[in-house]
């Protein structure tokens, strides 16, 4: 099964994005696929590569970046949702490893290539 998730939520206000990664790493462990995931509204804040939660807290941006690394999987951020949050230019240092910038046509194209689409958060 080939999946394209959606994320929402930021990661300081919901465990959603902790959740949508979990069943990643589950899915990937049984053999699926992950096309795509898609960054949007407040869970662009996933990827930002200058936050820094405290020590204790889970470092989700860190586990993402690697998961992209391990399983080559496409990180996308919304660049109209990070825009109205002011946060990054299209060619800024703003976005963690493996992130990349892109519009909501990558998601579209991310739905119509997947056999099931998970939003969270």
């Amino acid at each position: 099964m080939k999946y394209t998730m959606q994320i929402n939520s930021s990661p300081y206000h919901s465990n959603a994005g902790y959740h949508a990664y979990q069943f990643i790493k589950t899915a990937l462990s049984m053999g699926h696929q992950v096309f795509r995931v898609f960054f949007y509204q407040e869970g662009i804040y996933h990827a930002l590569h200058h936050a820094s939660p405290p020590d204790d807290e889970r470092q989700l941006t860190s586990l993402w970046s690697q998961l992209a690394i391990d399983y080559q999987i496409d990180l996308v951020v919304c660049i109209s949702a990070a825009q109205r949050r002011g946060l990054l230019h299209k060619y800024s240092d703003d976005l963690a490893a493996g992130f990349r910038i892109s519009g909501l046509g990558q998601l579209v194209e991310a739905t119509l290539d997947a056999d099931r689409f998970i939003v969270f958060g």
